[in-house]
């Protein structure tokens, strides 16, 4: 069977608030039969922020990006609080080109580092000076960045805010554009390029083969809004959400359609999730599966893993009966109108079952127990007398008297119910009904 939780439900189930990172319903909980399916509506908001984020900023300080480096000078403090109030584990390094007519044609002022202090002293130290002809070396700076300049985190979001107001010789320091983005991409760096003043930093077309191939996003700034402009690509980044299953147990499947998607970030993003119990789930267990929802392909943290537990509904009746039991006076059948028999029961689930006796005459109006499995009963058929019990003695727990046959009802706990026909016969006329 097959049914639909709606995003409202959904919603009401558990997670986060819509319009705060993160998946909801965060956990499903839910009771299904073997063979059971069931679609949820998984809501999923993106962070404006990447996770974990390693940030790089790659800056021009040949001689007219003064104005530029002093506004990032005074406004990097608000970057590095804006950043980790929204991703607190984010790292940033500083990085400096120039033209390889120049002293120092790329540089590390900083590695990636958490502490603010280290990265204020980097950015102060940068000074403008140097260039002459126009184009500079920034492709070589991005192969730098691509290759092995910045030591990533394995599990980060990796970011290079390029800060720049002038293209990059191609080739640059021997390294083609080509080569830059192939770095890039094989190292999963998405790139923000800031083009500054006059914007001639795309006048070729160069940032814009870059930050399309690395999923990245050209912001246009003047040299007193640098900051701001830094701040505003990092919010404007596309995000590609995709779930990921962590742990599944056996006889438990869960699948989503799309199966990734992409949004700006920020936005938010809706699976179908559909969750399926195999037909031969284990019933009366409780199934468990573990997804969460990467960012770019890293994970977005806690906020973003759901949890699912499915208990699966015995559906199997119990199995009950009567077989040959003790009789006090050492005799197997007294006579044809009386038997003594032993109450039996057992199911796949549930440890113990109760069990009623109910004359098949009078059905409802009379019935007795329940009583718990291995009961001892004299059991008499008196076609003329009002069915009642009695207590019994020796070995005989109850004495029951019915017009017709002893009709034995077993249920257990989730409901499901057996009869059986337990006549004043020998035991080889006893069947199930």
């Amino acid at each position: 069977m097959r049914f639909f939780i709606t995003a409202a439900l959904a919603a009401a189930l558990a997670g986060p608030a819509l319009g705060n990172p993160g998946v909801s319903p965060a956990s499903v909980s839910q009771d299904a039969k073997p063979g059971d399916s069931f679609d949820i509506a998984k809501v999923v908001t993106t962070p404006e922020i990447p996770p974990n984020p390693d940030i790089v900023l790659l800056v021009d300080v040949t001689g007219s990006m003064q104005n530029a480096i002093n506004n990032v000078k005074t406004g990097l403090a608000n970057i590095i609080a804006t950043v980790k109030e929204a991703q607190p584990t984010a790292q940033f390094a500083v990085a400096a080109y120039r033209d390889f007519t120049d002293p120092d044609p790329f540089t590390v002022r900083q590695q990636l580092t958490a502490d603010p202090a280290l990265l204020q002293t980097a950015v102060n130290g940068l000074v403008a000076g140097g260039g002459g002809d126009e184009p500079e070396a920034w492709i070589n700076a991005l192969w730098e960045v691509g290759t092995n300049a910045i030591a990533f985190r394995p599990d980060s979001s990796r970011v290079v805010v390029l800060v720049g107001d002038a293209p990059s010789h191609d080739p640059s320091g021997g390294h083609s554009l080509n080569d830059a983005i192939n770095a890039l991409v094989g190292k999963e760096i998405r790139v923000i390029a800031v083009n500054v003043g006059a914007q001639r930093l795309d006048i070729s077309g160069q940032a814009t083969a870059v930050t399309q191939a690395t999923g990245g996003v050209i912001i246009a700034s003047n040299v007193d809004s640098v900051s701001d402009a830094i701040l505003s690509g990092l919010k404007n980044l596309d995000v590609t959400v995709k779930p990921d299953i962590i742990s599944c147990d056996a006889s438990l499947t869960v699948s989503f359609a799309p199966t990734e998607t992409t949004v700006p970030s920020g936005n938010t993003v809706t699976f179908t999730e559909t969750i399926a119990v195999a037909s031969g789930a284990p019933q009366g267990t409780t199934l468990q599966c573990s997804v969460r929802f990467l960012l770019n392909g890293v994970p977005g943290g806690d906020a973003f893993i759901q949890s699912i537990s499915i208990k699966v509904k015995d559906i199997t009746p119990p199995v009950v009966g009567c077989v040959e039991g003790p009789n006090p006076a050492g005799k197997k059948t007294p006579n044809v109108n009386a038997n003594f028999w032993t109450l039996t029961s057992h199911d796949n689930v549930d440890s113990a079952v109760s069990i009623l006796v109910r004359d098949s005459i009078s059905g409802h109006e009379y019935e007795f127990g329940p009583y718990p499995p291995n009961t001892n009963i004299k059991l008499v058929q008196a076609p003329g007398a009002t069915p009642n019990v009695k207590q019994g003695e020796g070995v005989v727990d109850w004495q029951i008297t019915v017009k017709g046959c002893a009709v034995l009802v077993a249920r257990d706990a989730s409901g499901n119910e057996a009869t059986a026909n337990c006549c004043a016969r020998p035991p080889s006329r006893i069947m199930k009904w």
